[in-house]
């Protein structure tokens, strides 16, 4: 078990620096570096992990941090207004798109609509970290692609809790009500005055090691989740509205404590859990049976290509006015890139007994094909902003190869 997280720990040291030397030739998402590494670490290459039920339960807290820290990038003070609706009609578009091709595709009504959710999402958790060392955060087209993928996130997670839960729909919704009324009123509780009691002390513990404003965002993370399984819906969507409170709730500090406390985030979040989520996911990748069944790779690229025409082309929508033709394309390959609710999709079905394993390897396998391939080349499309300034909290989100933090 320990030789496993050892093994694990070192991929995930190893990773920056690969990526670093990689990043002289063609820019790499980190990501994509540590997905390829457990993957050969894996049982199919070189198979020197063993024990992974330890590995296993840092990489759900890793999923669960990923999107987390979606939710605290979301500026809604920019996305608002056209960005959000138009990212809301194109996430439409490809939900409904993408269930009526998956019905198509699958054995059962059922499966196409796990296929149509997997197909409608966009992985801004993994974008995020490359607009951001790209400088294109908060220039017209990363708002555009902002707003896309907070819907691209928050969409998906809604439609799983609705028609992937236990429940039927009707009496999963009146719950998603529920969670979404107690999760406002968290939102609105943070956005109400200063808080400068907090804020005090929170600046009080900054450099001591009582660190209270990691151990308090820890307890948002930890109680909105807690309340999310709780009532049968994705923990996930209990992370990502926990990364909005929090967001609302740094908003009323002052610049520089806020900035040091996302930093502190983003050390406990990109430097130890989501690293273990992205090398899990490598090492847990069926190559030897994706490989050895003809269909499964066939399905692969069929699912390659229809994470492009139903998320790609609608996202497109999200376009700011008077883009230029390669930032339109960049647009739409940054929002076909999808993984994380790709494999949360399929560990559900496949779990369930709603998908079988080839069917949710080869979807897996589009998602780190989309993860590896498209911010790569948006990237190159939009070259880097030399005028957009480093947004706060990531002074040190230099590195551009496309590292998290």
């Amino acid at each position: 078990m320990y030789n496993t997280l050892l093994v694990v720990v070192f991929i995930a040291v190893l990773a920056p620096i690969a990526s670093s030397l990689v990043g002289r030739i063609v820019r790499i998402p980190v990501v994509v570096i540590e997905i390829l590494l457990g993957l050969l670490c894996g049982p199919a290459a070189l198979n020197i992990v063993g024990n992974l039920e330890l590995v296993g339960h840092i990489a759900d807290i890793g999923l669960v941090m990923l999107f987390f820290m979606a939710g605290t990038e979301i500026d809604f003070t920019s996305i608002k207004g056209r960005p959000l609706k138009r990212s809301g009609i194109g996430w439409l578009i490809s939900i409904g798109v993408g269930v009526l091709i998956g019905i198509v595709l699958a054995p059962t009504v059922p499966a196409g609509v796990y296929i149509g959710i997997a197909l409608s999402s966009t992985a801004l958790g993994t974008l995020l970290p490359v607009l951001i060392d790209a400088g294109q955060l908060h220039t017209p087209i990363g708002v555009a692609i902002s707003a896309a993928g907070a819907v691209g996130e928050f969409g998906p997670l809604l439609a799983i809790s609705i028609f992937l839960s236990s429940r039927k729909p009707g009496a999963a919704t009146v719950v998603v009500l529920v969670f979404g009324v107690v999760a406002l009123a968290a939102v609105l509780l943070a956005a109400r005055g200063h808080h400068r009691r907090l804020h005090s002390i929170i600046t009080a513990t900054l450099h001591t090691s009582a660190q209270f404003a990691v151990r308090i965002v820890i307890l948002i993370v930890a109680a909105l989740v807690s309340l999310s399984i709780g009532l049968d819906l994705d923990m996930l969507l209990g992370a990502f509205a926990a990364g909005v409170v929090v967001q609302v709730l740094l908003s009323s500090a002052e610049r520089s404590p806020a900035a040091e406390v996302k930093s502190k985030l983003d050390a406990v979040a990109f430097g130890l859990f989501v690293p273990v989520f992205f090398i899990s996911t490598g090492i847990n990748f069926d190559l030897p049976a994706l490989l050895a069944d003809t269909r499964s790779l066939i399905l692969l690229g069929v699912f390659f290509v229809l994470l492009v025409v139903v998320r790609g082309l609608p996202g497109l929508l999200s376009a700011p006015p008077g883009a230029t033709g390669k930032e339109k394309v960049a647009t739409s390959l940054m929002v076909a890139t999808g993984l994380p609710i790709i494999v949360a999709v399929t560990d559900i079905g496949v779990e369930n007994g709603e998908l079988s394993s080839g069917l949710g390897t080869a979807m897996v396998g589009a998602g780190m094909l989309t993860v590896l391939i498209f911010p790569a080349l948006a990237t190159a499309l939009l070259g880097r902003s030399p005028t957009t300034p480093v947004p706060p909290g990531h002074e040190l989100s230099t590195d551009p190869t496309g590292s998290e933090a």
